[in-house]
């Protein structure tokens, strides 16, 4: 069974034509104004809709309030929300429950001590993610997509009862060896398949869809 792969950070057509061709079984749309993948909600919606029905259309979120969401909800068919801020248990059930929609929770990893953090959103979310975590001194860092990957050894013996995904600073050269030590099912990109951030290569792309499916 292949790796199943989330493209992250989509922002054209082009890309989102590439994603999908290549066989992502998920794909990305960021709704966080400091990222230079940051989407108008216009301009969402037009890429949303070229993603057809059983490719899981995932909107990205730092700490979003019922506002925001209600918006963006209401002008695209997204699947699932991505949680990639400081969100709690609590809230990520509240937005499961308020839109009726799948929720993932995106957990920062630098060390084994980051994982116990995981365990509060068992009950409360259908997908956890493992990031890496900026370092404290890392001058303009993002929640996400910093092109930085953390120890993978760390989720090699770990057993959750969620689906999760693996992200950060993953590529087409290091995404096996990424796959062979966390042993993930599922991988996320987004800097690594780009010219420069917040513009995809549909090339890269292609390349890390086919590596994910050799796998």
């Amino acid at each position: 069974m292949s790796v199943a792969a989330k493209i992250c950070g989509l922002t054209t057509e082009e890309a989102v034509q590439a994603a999908v061709a290549g066989g992502a079984r998920f794909t990305g749309f960021v709704f966080y104004p400091p990222s230079p993948r940051s989407l108008r909600i216009a301009q969402a919606a037009a890429l949303v809709a070229g993603v057809p029905p059983g490719i899981t259309r995932v909107g990205v979120f730092v700490d979003p309030d019922d506002t925001l969401l209600e918006n963006v909800l209401a002008k695209m068919p997204l699947d699932m929300v991505q949680l990639h801020g400081s969100e709690t248990a609590s809230r990520a059930e509240a937005i499961k429950r308020r839109f009726g929609i799948k929720v993932m929770k995106a957990i920062k990893v630098a060390s084994e001590l980051d994982l116990q953090a995981a365990k509060e959103f068992l009950g409360s979310v259908d997908w956890l993610m493992f990031d890496a975590k900026p370092p404290k001194d890392m001058a303009n860092a993002l929640p996400g997509g910093n092109a930085l990957a953390f120890d993978w050894e760390l989720l090699r013996q770990k057993n959750w009862p969620l689906p999760w995904m693996l992200s950060g600073g993953l590529t087409p050269e290091n995404l096996a060896q990424a796959v062979t030590i966390s042993r993930a099912q599922a991988v996320d990109v987004s800097s690594g398949v780009e010219r420069k951030p917040g513009e995809k290569d549909p090339a890269k792309i292609r390349a890390f869809l086919a590596r994910a499916q050799a796998l």
